[in-house]
């Protein structure tokens, strides 16, 4: 990955910031994308001139848009987009639902990845080259009780990558997908204080699944789903 530039969205969260240390490990370009510049200059507080920090809502098309055009101009092209923004949500039945849960859970988790790659898609095709991670979850797999929205987003992020995969394979595009169980995060941690998180998956082993979808060795994978479940 040496010289060859990522894009990573979500980039100040504990995923985020593990998939940067190991793309910046193998010599990448970074372009960091997050919601605040206060949040990503506190992710990555040393100033890098391999590094990009864009603030972008990327629930807005257009914000996307131009976070994807601005890291174009720096760098010269994106070699790989790994979509790691989203968010969590759970707790209530279907028929207790807040009104804007589903709403929301589709945007974070679906509008972000779907705005974002259609920006960046056009370039990839015209180069005949990329890479296209995005983040799926093992609680997709089936719906569970009181999270059918935060299930139901990350299902359609899986369909999403299936889809692309298929379009883009002929462009010389690889688009597949990691489906993590319980990510080992301080937020989960307190969250779950009972659970056993070396159970869990650690930021950084999830991290390097990703960078190897981003790899040459990934060039066959297409479409695929990928289990990274620790020992849960």
């Amino acid at each position: 990955m040496a010289e060859r530039v990522v894009l990573i969205t979500g980039a100040t969260g504990n995923l985020g910031r593990a998939v940067a240390a190991a793309f910046e490990a193998e010599g990448a370009r970074l372009a960091l994308v997050g919601s605040r510049s206060e949040s990503l200059d506190e992710a990555f507080p040393k100033r890098d001139p391999r590094h990009l920090k864009l603030a972008a809502d990327l629930v807005d098309a257009g914000a996307a848009a131009g976070a994807v055009a601005e890291a174009e101009r720096q760098f010269g092209r994106i070699d790989a987009l790994c979509a790691l923004a989203g968010g969590f949500h759970m707790g209530e039945p279907v028929h207790d639902m807040p009104p804007d849960a589903w709403k929301r859970m589709m945007e974070l988790n679906v509008a972000t990845v779907m705005n974002v790659a259609k920006a960046a898609v056009p370039g990839m095709i015209a180069r005949k080259s990329g890479r296209i991670v995005t983040v799926g979850s093992m609680a997709a797999l089936k719906g569970g009780a009181e999270m059918s929205a935060y299930a139901s987003s990350k299902s359609t992020v899986m369909r999403l990558t299936e889809s692309m995969a298929a379009e883009l394979r002929g462009h010389g595009i690889n688009v597949n997908c990691v489906l993590p169980s319980t990510i080992d995060t301080p937020e989960n941690r307190a969250a779950m204080p009972k659970a056993d998180p070396e159970k869990w998956v650690r930021p950084a082993d999830l991290a390097a699944v990703i960078a190897f979808l981003c790899s040459d060795g990934a060039r066959a994978m297409h479409g695929a789903l990928v289990p990274v479940v620790g020992l849960v």
